[in-house]
């Protein structure tokens, strides 16, 4: 029985990853937009309260000021894995 016969599970982490991608482009393709905002709908819900329960823990920000701290803590989460992607990338440059 050779890898080819088990599966998803025996490819790689690289190809796997790259498999999953291709997996979600062909999904993605075949809906509309609406589709995609409500399937990703409640992703996005739990991310944001989430959020807000990071930026406001005890309630007494105005809603304002909440959506504002909310968007810097989305931006800062963005930038940190920015930061981890480029140190990744220099180190496979320096071990190659």
């Amino acid at each position: 029985m050779g890898r080819e016969s088990q599966g998803f599970a025996a490819l790689p982490a690289s190809q796997r990853s790259l498999a999953g991608a291709i997996g979600v482009l062909h999904r993605w393709a075949r809906t509309t937009s609406e589709q995609r905002t409500a399937a990703l709908g409640p992703a996005n819900e739990g991310r944001r309260r989430r959020l807000e329960q990071q930026a406001d823990p005890e309630g007494v920000l105005s809603p304002e000021d909440l959506a504002a701290a909310v968007d810097r803590l989305r931006r800062a989460h963005m930038r940190k894995a920015a930061l981890a992607s480029a140190k990744a990338r220099a180190a496979r440059k320096r071990a190659a």
